[in-house]
């Protein structure tokens, strides 16, 4: 796993008992899974909206908004990103339609 997505799960685990008031993470944490799930849908509405404007720069802006807000969403629910990137691995070298062929299986 790349050293930033490590010390990144670490803080946002660290964010996870921190007081409300002490980070914008940790007042995430506190609002609830609602509000980390209404966070990751505007991020991705805006990711949508930066691609469609061709912008490169606002694409990985945006992306990178996506990302953090789906990790902290992973370390709420008590995952971190190495599950991911295991589930990518584990992924690699199927077809996308023999992926999703054996979704149906499991």
């Amino acid at each position: 796993m790349s050293d930033v997505l490590q010390e990144l799960a670490s803080v946002l685990e660290a964010r996870k008992s921190a007081d409300a008031d002490s980070s914008y993470v940790a007042g995430l944490y506190a609002k609830g899974l609602d509000a980390i799930l209404k966070k990751i849908g505007e991020e991705a509405t805006e990711t949508v909206m930066a691609a469609k404007d061709g912008d490169a720069g606002k694409i990985v802006y945006e992306v990178a908004d996506l990302w953090f807000h789906s990790l902290v969403l992973l370390a709420h629910q008590g995952l971190g990103p190495q599950a991911v990137l295991d589930e990518l691995d584990r992924r690699f070298g199927l077809s996308g339609l023999q992926e999703k062929a054996n979704r149906g299986k499991s």
